[in-house]
């Protein structure tokens, strides 16, 4: 039974307490995207080129990762675990695709191009519960390695759908037209595709069809101009939580739309800059990233983990560990959760 079962407002009221938050993990360096087992272990990209592994004892190990930042080819951002223990790697990198990074940090091309279209920088590499591979391009333009602005009047981001992890040749783009989309999911009922456009304010829904195709294109929820969503994850009741990045918000998302704020950690002047950045579209890395939250530092993404599926690991772009707090509901287990 969930806590919600047990109180029916629980899940909707619930705020979180800042100082309630923990920590796991040191000296990591962007641990944008998280990813939980059952087992306890935590895996999150790192910006010297590779993946940091979390064990449950709180042993970490590097995987593929450089003393220091020297490759801006390479810079790790959306991953996902894979049943022979490698990983997918979304590069936002100058070279990027997406790679596969072994257990002992070799790595490789694993897709750089759908349909003769060279792959520029990749964001989001996701893995759903039939072991399709989902990726999501901010912009088709983008030239990586930092080099430009996120702009939100360009909407030709995509999706691209592959049909499993050994046909990387059936990549093919789902949608195209979106304005920088990030993080997506398959809503609990298996029948739409929720998307993130990050700097547009809002979260997309597309009806999904059993062979990956995406149609019917619809606004599920729209923000106020605070709201940059960035990292989306599912819980067993079909709420969808986001992270917010710049404004620090978490915020879960009813399937109806309907929405509210979990937590907030925004110093209003550093978001007044952001904010107008994004109006007139000079918003670049040196800005976002210059955040001064008291907790939670640039919140990208969100998973869940623990026995119960009912703790939470959120994400960052400026922080050097993973933030941890304990939610109401459980999330869904994710198709790596006993690997």
């Amino acid at each position: 039974m969930s806590a919600s079962e047990d109180n029916p407002q629980m899940t909707q009221e619930f705020q979180l307490d800042l100082d309630q938050v923990s920590f796991v993990g040191r000296d990591l360096m962007r641990p944008e995207c998280v990813l939980a087992t059952r087992a306890g272990t935590l895996y999150c990209p790192d910006w010297r080129g590779g993946v940091q592994r979390i064990d449950a004892d709180g042993t970490q190990t590097r995987i593929g990762c450089a003393e220091r930042r020297e490759d801006t080819d390479f810079m790790p951002n959306g991953i996902a675990l894979l049943r022979d223990g490698s990983l997918l790697v979304a590069n936002l990198g100058a070279e990027g695709g997406v790679w596969r990074l072994h257990a002992d940090g070799r790595r490789e091309p694993w897709l750089t191009e759908i349909a003769g279209e060279r792959l520029p920088a990749v964001n989001f590499v996701w893995l759903d519960d039939r072991e399709r591979v989902w990726i999501t391009v901010m912009f088709s333009s983008h030239p990586g390695a930092g080099r430009h602005h996120f702009r939100s009047d360009i909407g030709d981001g995509f999706i691209a759908v592959i049909d499993s992890v050994d046909r990387p040749s059936s990549a093919r783009v789902a949608a195209r037209g979106l304005f920088t989309p990030n993080e997506c999911r398959i809503a609990l009922d298996g029948r739409s595709m929720c998307i993130n456009e990050t700097f547009s304010h809002r979260v997309v829904a597309y009806a999904l069809a059993p062979d990956g195709s995406l149609a019917d294109r619809r606004v599920l929820a729209q923000f106020d101009d605070d709201t940059l969503p960035d990292g989306l994850s599912l819980d067993a009741e079909g709420g969808l939580w986001i992270t917010a990045v710049a404004s620090n918000r978490v915020i879960r998302v009813m399937p109806d739309g309907r929405w509210h704020q979990v937590a907030e950690d925004t110093e209003a002047g550093h978001m007044a800059r952001v904010r107008a950045a994004v109006a007139d579209n000079t918003l670049d890395r040196t800005l976002l990233y210059q955040n001064p939250a008291r907790v939670l530092p640039n919140v990208t993404s969100i998973a869940f983990g623990g026995a119960d599926l009912r703790t939470a690991y959120v994400g960052s772009v400026s922080g050097t560990a993973i933030a941890v707090f304990r939610a109401p509901v459980a999330g869904v287990p994710p198709v790596h959760w006993n690997w």
